[in-house]
């Protein structure tokens, strides 16, 4: 049990995930991302849209939420019950009226990013990478990219805001 309860291995968890791409398109011919399950949400709340996005019978892609439900709960499980260490839900600098802002302004720019990238990380790099996808590949670099912007340029910056 202790072995469960500590970190796993990158060399571990990585085939896991890796593995279950093909799985998931062997077994029930489907591909994995987080995004699209928002679609599915928002169709399922405005049913009488005049949205074209949100036109259409999201009862077909009901496991795609199912999906990332399980997902969050899967996080949850790993980060509370099975870990000796639980890792706090947000660092302290986004409980205050600043970090609320950030949250809210990453949020929707994580979401059009989503939206204009036709794909999330998990998508993308992957789903996508490993049905050799060029535009996975081209959006895989760039999240790195801006991901390393955000960690060494802009996120210094935006400390002592917090």
């Amino acid at each position: 049990m202790e072995k469960i309860l500590e970190p796993w291995p990158w060399y571990v968890v990585g085939p896991l995930i890796g593995l279950m791409v093909p799985g998931l398109l062997l077994f029930a011919g489907k591909t994995w991302g987080i995004s699209g399950s928002f679609r599915d949400i928002g169709a399922m709340c405005s049913p009488r849209t005049k949205i074209p996005y949100l036109q259409y019978d999201w009862r077909k892609n009901i496991w795609k939420i199912v999906l990332a439900v399980g997902v969050i709960i899967g996080g949850f499980i790993g980060n509370f019950p099975l870990s000796l260490e639980p890792v706090p839900f947000l660092p302290e600098a986004f409980y205050s009226a600043p970090g609320v802002v950030m949250l809210i302004i990453g949020g929707i720019l994580v979401g059009f990013g989503t939206r204009y990238a036709d794909g999330c990380t998990s998508g993308h790099s992957i789903m996508g990478m490993s049905n050799l996808q060029i535009s996975s590949l081209i959006a895989t670099i760039c999240f790195f990219i801006g991901g390393l912007i955000m960690t060494w340029l802009i996120w210094p910056l935006l400390l002592p805001l917090g």
